[in-house]
């Protein structure tokens, strides 16, 4: 009898290159998308300074951060301090200058001179040290039956901030929307091999989930089929949940339909080292009043948590306001249980009790240890 059974070194090898150990890095919180034909060098800027000046208004200090999130006085402290330095220091992580459904459809030449623009403030953000940490753009989908838009859009992008910047700076990244067939994953990696060559820079790419279409080609080895080019999936909750077929008041994060949609993502990319990103609230407060403000934070917290509850660490902010409430919390998520999770990890590896009748498993206690990184890699 053979000690090891035939084919399980190619299985093992599989596996590993299917499923990496390695812990993952960095994820941003969150995605900031903004129209192609309103992106500029200030925009970054200016998203903060809105940011900044509403919770300066609204939010006076811990005893309306409580209020208003819900929050214990001493939790709200410290996400009142941490969300006021994180606005001031760096009110984007990750920016999508986007070029389809927010932008709409457009003449070639119009769109030809709105990516070169783009291109050229991203240069110049780039030049400043103020690029967001990722950054990059979202292509018209193939399924809109021109691939050549969606590519020459891209070529012309990259060109131009090549030019403009010297090189393509680090986290340039690619959004790939409405995937009604797996075939156009595959054509859109091909695309990114061919660009990789051109412009000398390593290519990735983040699919759009909005369909139920494209549920069941997610799969553990779809990465693997894409020559490790798909870095992340997001979803897309209106083109999800019209697509289904939901009225237009039950288009929203929280429906069940989109926490099946949430579950199939993860239960698919488990493990693969694919990111996964929710996505947005399409509100912004109704005025500048402090009470229209706060509901609109109000609501777009209830998302956020539901979200983090969820196992989904990012998703999309569609305005300045989104801001306040994603940081808030994210912070109040992170922070509420950060010492008793670091209390239990070390009991775990100093073998003893920690207390309030908790029996550990490994596997919590992996992700006990995750969550505390997670935690340090989002907190400013």
């Amino acid at each position: 009898m053979r000690a090891v059974p035939e084919g399980f070194e190619e299985a093992y090898r599989a596996q590993q290159a299917r499923y990496p150990s390695a812990e993952p890095g960095w994820q941003p919180v969150h995605t900031v998308y903004v129209p192609a034909d309103r992106f500029s060098a200030g925009t970054v800027a200016a998203w903060g300074d809105e940011a900044s000046s509403l919770a300066k208004a609204h939010l006076s200090g811990p005893r309306e951060v409580a209020e208003v999130f819900g929050l214990p006085d001493a939790l709200a402290a410290a996400v009142h301090e941490k969300v006021l330095r994180k606005l001031a220091a760096e009110p984007v992580e990750d920016l999508r200058i986007d070029f389809e459904d927010g932008y709409g459809v457009r003449g070639d030449e119009v769109e030809d001179e709105h990516a070169a623009r783009a291109a050229e403030s991203v240069a110049a953000l780039h030049a400043s040290g103020s690029l967001p940490r990722r950054w990059g753009l979202r292509v018209k989908s193939f399924a809109d039956g021109d691939p050549a838009r969606s590519v020459g859009t891209l070529r012309r992008f990259l060109s131009g901030v090549v030019a403009g910047a010297g090189e393509l700076p680090a986290g340039f990244v690619v959004t790939f929307p409405k995937v009604l067939m797996e075939a156009y994953l595959g054509q859109f990696a091909g695309v990114l091999a061919e660009l990789e060559g051109e412009f000398g820079a390593p290519l990735r790419f983040e699919m759009q989930v909005e369909a139920p279409q494209t549920l069941p080609f997610l799969r553990g080895d779809l990465n693997a089929s894409l020559g490790g080019r798909l870095s992340a999936a997001h979803f897309g909750v209106f083109d999800y949940t019209a697509a289904i077929g939901l009225p237009p008041h039950e288009q929203r994060l929280d429906h069940p339909a989109c926490d099946h949609a949430r579950h199939v993502m993860q239960t698919a990319f488990a493990g693969t080292g694919v990111e996964l990103s929710d996505g947005s609230l399409a509100a912004a407060p109704a005025s500048d009043r402090a009470d229209d403000v706060h509901a609109l934070w109000r609501r777009h917290a209830e998302l956020v948590r539901h979200s983090l509850r969820h196992g989904f660490y990012q998703g999309w902010d569609m305005h300045p306001s989104h801001l306040v409430s994603r940081f808030a919390t994210v912070y109040a998520f992170h922070l509420e249980r950060y010492d008793s999770y670091r209390e239990r990890v070390r009991a775990w590896e100093e073998r003893r009790a920690a207390g309030g009748g908790v029996m550990d498993e490994p596997a919590t206690i992996r992700t006990l240890a995750a969550a505390l990184r997670r935690a340090d890699q989002a907190l400013p």
